[in-house]
């Protein structure tokens, strides 16, 4: 299972590092929110797998292995800030495409924003 969740983060750093190399901020933006998955994933992958009792105990039998809730806790942080990031980014695309009419790399570098 650790194998099949190891490609599958390499193909989303992969294809994110696609998306930000494009010449679109659309893609750009698509390219953060695939870095932001696979960085959960990979969170998520390094805590470890395993089938295991909840670290709360209300007066019950302890389990002998305890399910880590650290990596838990730092995905779900992750996941925050991350959407924190891309409505940030979505909100400063929105601003460049208004004020110089293109999401284009490339012209917006030859573009005079100006007052």
């Amino acid at each position: 299972m650790e194998l099949l969740l190891a490609i599958t983060v390499g193909a989303l750093y992969a294809a994110g590092f696609y998306m930000i190399l494009r010449r679109s901020l659309v893609k750009l933006i698509i390219g953060l929110a695939l870095l932001s998955h696979a960085a959960n994933l990979f969170l998520f992958t390094v805590g470890g797998l395993t089938r295991a009792g909840v670290p709360l105990l209300d007066g019950v039998e302890p389990a002998t292995t305890f399910a880590d809730p650290l990596p838990q806790a730092l995905i779900l942080t992750a996941i925050v800030i991350g959407f924190g990031v891309q409505a940030f980014a979505i909100v400063l695309l929105r601003w460049v495409y208004q004020t110089t009419g293109t999401d284009d790399v490339n012209q917006l570098q030859t573009t005079d924003i100006g007052s």
